[in-house]
């Protein structure tokens, strides 16, 4: 049974007019934030498009630029990932998020797969601070909010009860995915990969690695690749710039 503030969240989406429907989950949640990140590409990235508030936007950049964390691995499990207490998972399980996602507070982090049997089509992330397990009511609103955003990503090209509403909803939540916040770094792959010679897949890792040594964003980095400013070679060096410098 779900709450009456989820139910008059998913009423919301339902009515087509998904402009305010994160903040509005977040509120029924009781959580500190909610984003929703779609897998997309040759590589199946999971790409955030919709985050709500700050932490949360934060959040998903670093489980996008390190290609790790909860968000990751519920997509692949296609089961949800509840971690009461970032900051107290072991090292080795997500070692480059763990330490990078101190800066954001103390945290805990409920992943939600959005999909059905072997169709995956991204992750729901819900974040408390302070930490604490989801109680079951808000567990059972989360998975809720994640079968009806699975419905309306899945249902876009059919139509609802006759008067648009399924369709009018998915166009809402669609349209701010239309042009992937992170187009750049798809971009960037396809170039390092063939600069490499090397699947998409490896291009990534490749683009990742260089971006957590050096300590950038991962759009940033991807901007120098697309901009020609950064290349990446296959040799001892490593990228460089064209303009003799080290990338």
């Amino acid at each position: 049974m779900i709450s009456d503030g989820m139910a008059d969240a998913l009423r919301t989406l339902r009515s087509g007019d998904a402009r305010h429907l994160a903040q509005e989950c977040a509120r029924a949640l009781d959580a500190t934030g909610v984003a929703i990140s779609l897998l997309v590409g040759d590589t199946k990235m999971v790409e955030p498009v919709w985050c709500f508030p700050e932490v949360s936007v934060r959040f998903e950049e670093l489980q996008f630029t390190l290609g790790e964390g909860p968000g990751h691995d519920a997509s692949r499990s296609r089961t949800p990932v509840v971690v009461p207490e970032l900051s107290a998972v072991r090292p080795e399980r997500w070692p480059a998020l763990v330490p990078a996602a101190r800066e954001l507070g103390e945290l805990s982090v409920s992943c939600f797969p959005l999909g059905i049997g072997a169709i995956r089509t991204g992750v729901l992330t819900v974040l408390c601070t302070p930490p604490r397990r989801l109680s079951p009511q808000q567990y059972a609103d989360a998975a809720a909010l994640a079968s009806a955003l699975t419905a309306v990503l899945l249902n876009g090209n059919h139509r609802g009860d006759g008067n648009g509403s399924v369709d009018d909803a998915s166009a809402l939540f669609l349209d701010q995915t239309r042009e992937l916040r992170r187009a750049v770094v798809h971009q960037a792959t396809g170039m390092i990969s063939v600069q490499l010679a090397v699947p998409l897949s490896e291009a990534l890792v490749r683009l990742r690695a260089f971006t957590f040594a050096a300590g950038r964003a991962l759009t940033d980095v991807a901007e120098d690749v697309v901009a020609r400013r950064l290349r990446f070679d296959d040799d001892e060096s490593g990228p460089v710039s064209p303009d003799g410098g080290k990338g």
